[in-house]
């Protein structure tokens, strides 16, 4: 074989070598300058061969020697990777060929003989050293799937990190401009609420002065009675008071006629003591019911709280309606005695139970005023076996219906028509009675035939 045909063949395997070198480490990515290097690796063949044909050298050991610097390349560029795991197993895989490579080199230039007398370590070294290097190629090659794999891994990695990182952006910028909605929407509700609680404020005091209202016009009918007595009881007196001076005028004086003049005189006044006693106790309960509740709880008389505020809620109607009459029934145990409680606000609710109670017997009457129906209104105390007193005020009016009698004790629920109630009567007496005295305010009612509303508080 000519030295052309041994050199050039050789850079052939030094071709496959390098591009599968490229091919394994990336090396256009890792290594660019060196990967462009690589693309001349012929050059030093075709430099031996014209060496070669200029010097008339002997061409045996020529291939070897290009092949020598073919793996010295590969293993500068090895070097160079060493920071990645498969090129230094590359580099273990490579070391004992090219050591063998240099040494058969280095004797083949200083004497064949030792070749030759030592044939068969030479031809073992070189199998081992096969085997060496194709037992690392496999293992770099499985290093650098599993590198892949692992890059792999890590890049989806990457991919559902940026995904959720960008999830998240949305989300937040969702979060942010729901928190703005909410934000919002919570000064909004806030706004309503306050507007709200000042409405509800406004028609508390609404019902409260409606309350009183009634109570006030009760009270004026009420308290027109002893002024009447006292107006006409003074006028009387005026009188006897002139037949008394004209009497002491006369020559002749009747003494058992002033002394009867007298009489009168005195049994008027006391009359006017009492019966003006009357108006300014009427008055002081006007006083107390319409000043705020101090909630102290007092020793409270049910029977003449209930008894006073009946009449009370009745002339009430009757300063609305002159035609207005109804009939009161009252059944007071006399043995009820005293309870602990605020009075005010039992007579609230009181005042409030009685005028709903006329209120409906008066609208039937209205509804049905040929047929005989007498309005009625009952109202009976009385003390259980559990320590408890009850109040039961009943009427004979139209009654609730059923779908309405769990609703009426809510707040702003009403039975009347627009205009002529505020829905908080009823709301405002069961707060009193539950949560003001620890007690319950039930209904029972009949449609048609009436209602019973019941108090019960602890004795």
């Amino acid at each position: 074989m000519n030295f052309n045909t041994s050199v050039l063949i050789s850079i052939v395997p030094a071709l496959l070598i390098v591009r599968g070198l490229r091919r394994f480490l990336d090396l256009p990515v890792r290594m660019p300058r060196f990967n462009a290097l690589l693309n001349h690796i012929w050059v030093p063949g075709v430099v031996l061969m014209g060496l070669a044909y200029l010097f008339e050298w002997k061409s045996d050991q020529l291939d070897e020697f290009y092949i020598f610097i073919v793996l010295s390349i590969v293993v500068l560029v090895l070097i160079r990777l060493s920071f990645y795991r498969p090129a230094r197993t590359l580099l273990l895989a490579v070391a004992p060929y090219t050591l063998y490579a240099a040494i058969e080199l280095l004797i083949a230039v200083t004497g064949r003989d030792l070749l030759k007398e030592y044939d068969d370590v030479f031809e073992t070294s070189q199998g081992f050293a096969f085997i060496w290097l194709f037992t690392f190629l496999f293992i770099a090659r499985s290093q650098k799937k599993s590198l892949e794999a692992e890059r792999l891994q890590r890049e989806e990695e990457e991919k559902a990190k940026r995904l959720i990182e960008a999830q998240n952006a949305e989300l937040e910028r969702l979060v942010a401009e729901r928190t703005s909605t909410l934000t919002q929407q919570t000064e909004e509700l806030r706004e309503a609420l306050t507007e709200l609680r000042t409405t509800q404020a406004q028609l508390i005091q609404a019902e409260k002065m409606a309350s009183l209202g009634e109570l006030t016009a009760g009270i004026a009918h009420e308290i027109q009675n002893p002024l009447n007595f006292v107006t006409n009881f003074s006028d009387v007196s005026a009188e006897l008071i002139t037949e008394l001076d004209e009497e002491r005028q006369k020559s002749e004086r009747d003494p058992e006629l002033e002394a009867e003049l007298l009489e009168d005189l005195r049994q008027n006044l006391t009359k006017i003591t009492f019966h003006g006693q009357r108006a300014a106790s009427i008055v002081r309960g006007m006083l107390e019911h319409s000043r705020a509740s101090s909630g102290e709880r007092q020793p409270t008389d049910l029977n003449v709280l209930a008894d006073e505020y009946l009449r009370l809620a009745y002339h009430g109607l009757r300063a609305k309606n002159k035609a207005f009459n109804a009939t009161m029934n009252t059944d007071f145990d006399p043995n009820l005695g005293q309870i602990e409680a605020v009075s005010q606000d039992l007579g609230r609710v009181l005042l409030n139970l009685f005028t709903n109670a006329f209120y409906a017997v008066h609208k039937k009457q209205e509804a049905h005023p040929q047929d005989g129906y007498v309005p009625t209104v009952s109202v009976r105390t009385h003390r259980t076996a559990e320590n408890t007193v009850e109040v039961h005020v009943r009427d004979n009016g139209a009654g609730i219906p059923e779908g309405m009698q769990q609703k009426i004790f809510q707040p702003f629920f009403t039975t009347k028509p627009t205009g002529e109630g505020t829905g908080l009567g009823l709301s405002l007496s069961y707060d009193i009675v539950t949560k003001g005295h620890g007690g319950t305010l039930t209904v029972e009612s009949e449609e048609g035939t009436g209602t019973e509303f019941i108090i019960t508080l602890p004795a």
